[in-house]
């Protein structure tokens, strides 16, 4: 996989901007202050670290909020209708507060990939002052110094045609969490599900070179992270358009066989995996290095293989519990969660049975549940119809029943036992409560013994914990989480 890439390190627009950011913080006695919202799946959440992370090489600091930062970028995602809905919100309400020059308003991500969302963002809010496609964070400085340094005139920047690479070298990260690194190991999809937008937002299957993702896993467990996050929209299929091209590459299970035998490293979780793309190979992986999390993300989608058919996913439910089975073989106490569609065009009665019947055989331990949201410029949009939405929604309701009891179940069998978890932060309700997760990926929230959590003057004493992994006895099992005390000597 011996591929040219740029390195962005060389990009000389960095130093155009810092001349900015330098001028701006000798005028005003501090830095110019930066603030991203990011919308949708965790590859923009890690696209929003790279973005952080050039930021803050060319002179911007973090801001606390849209009303205070003198930069305001938006990651967009166009996977879910709400998600656009929320991103127009939001750039809606910063007309008010912009100026003549700042702030300086940038909108990136998958929603910029398609016209009707990029005609609607220059027509309608003109104020915006550039657009990126999605993965385009190579080109954030020449956005940047354009609109610092040349003639300020209403109408959008636009360079999303603009040809950029996701894997340029040297790009900086700024880690939302230290001790968490997310890794893009591929971008892009070549399933073309008929319901998803993916392919078109973030285009054809696209490998990163092995020696790339290796080298920064490497760092990054160096630099004190415990936890490393594969990425990608497909992440089984890494390494095939190496290889369909006559290049060589290793695939999935060798890259995460590897990353998993890096010294120091405490957990290696992965995601999305397509159930077509499942091989014996990756499963044996799975079960016989314990770095790896006893954990996979497995969408179905639907029980039903006319429903299957009609979506473009290539495994029948047979197919897929099957590799349900086989993954629970290899490696006893794995938990697999999916996602589920209700509401698919053609759907009846009988279809949505047979997805609960898979349900109650593959006992999924989590599912992100969605009623069919249509996607303009997928081939499923055009067979929409919202007129049964009432008995569409009352399936989508039995289904979310059915899925809370037997994750209930599921969370309910660790009562009483105690569990390693890799602790993330203070939970937002309560402070002194530390939330974080197993190995195989259950939600935890953590108590700590009074004289644990607080030091005789009251100051915080739980978050040296945050980063590390704390033996937790459960006490309480929900549908969604589980509660349990610190088993701290």
């Amino acid at each position: 996989m011996n591929q040219n890439y740029p390195d962005f390190t060389a990009d000389t627009e960095l130093d155009r901007v810092r001349g900015w950011t330098s001028d701006f913080a000798e005028e005003n006695q501090r830095p110019p202050t930066y603030f991203i919202q990011t919308f949708g799946c965790q590859q923009n959440d890690h696209d929003s670290e790279i973005a952080a992370g050039i930021l803050e090489e060319m002179g911007f600091a973090e801001g606390t909020s849209v009303d205070d930062s003198e930069l305001v970028l938006f990651n967009t995602c166009s996977v879910r209708a709400n998600a656009d809905e929320r991103f127009f919100g939001h750039v809606g309400r910063l007309k008010p507060i912009k100026k003549k020059t700042l702030p300086v308003i940038g909108v990136l991500g998958c929603m910029m990939e398609q016209d009707l969302h990029r005609d609607v963002l220059f027509k309608t809010f003109s104020y915006v002052d550039f657009a990126l496609g999605a993965g385009a964070m190579e080109l954030l400085p020449a956005a940047l110094g354009d609109v610092l340094y040349s003639e300020r005139k209403q109408g959008t920047r636009d360079l999303t045609r603009k040809e950029s690479d996701p894997f340029a070298t040297g790009q900086p990260v700024r880690r939302v969490k230290p001790h968490r690194a997310l890794i893009t190991v591929m971008t892009g999809c070549n399933n073309i599900c008929s319901y998803c937008i993916v392919p078109y937002t973030r285009g054809r299957e696209k490998s990163r070179p092995y020696e790339q993702i290796m080298e920064e896993a490497i760092g990054t467990v160096r630099s004190g992270a415990v936890e490393i996050m594969l990425l990608g929209q497909n992440v089984n299929s890494y390494g095939n358009d190496v290889r369909l091209q006559g290049g060589q590459a290793p695939g999935f299970a060798e890259l995460i066989r590897d990353i998993s035998l890096i010294e120091s490293l405490g957990i290696v979780r992965f995601m999305t995996s397509h159930p077509k793309d499942l091989s014996d190979e990756l499963i044996e992986v799975i079960g016989s290095y314990p770095v790896i999390e006893p954990h996979v993300h497995l969408p179905i989608q639907s029980g039903s293989d006319r429903i299957l058919k009609k979506m473009n996913r290539k495994y029948t439910a047979a197919h897929f519990l099957d590799r349900v089975h086989r993954l629970r073989d290899s490696r006893p106490g794995l938990t697999i969660t999916t996602d589920l569609i209700v509401g698919f065009p053609g759907e009846d009665e009988e279809d949505f049975e047979a997805t609960l019947r898979v349900m109650e055989e593959a006992r999924f331990d989590a599912a992100f549940t969605f009623l069919y949201s249509p996607r303009s410029g997928t081939p499923a949009a055009s067979l929409y119809d919202q007129g049964d939405r009432d008995l569409v929604q009352g399936r989508f309701e039995r289904l979310v029943e059915l899925q809370n009891q037997i994750s209930l179940e599921s969370n309910r069998s660790l009562l009483g036992k105690t569990v390693e978890v890799l602790l993330d932060g203070p939970s937002r309700r309560d402070p002194r409560i530390l939330s974080g997760r197993t190995r195989d990926d259950r939600l935890v929230n953590v108590s700590f013994d009074d004289s644990t959590s607080l030091q005789a003057d009251g100051t915080d004493h739980v978050n040296p914990y945050v980063g590390s992994f704390v033996r937790v006895k459960i006490v309480k099992a929900g549908s969604f989480s589980l509660e349990g005390h610190a088993d701290i000597p």
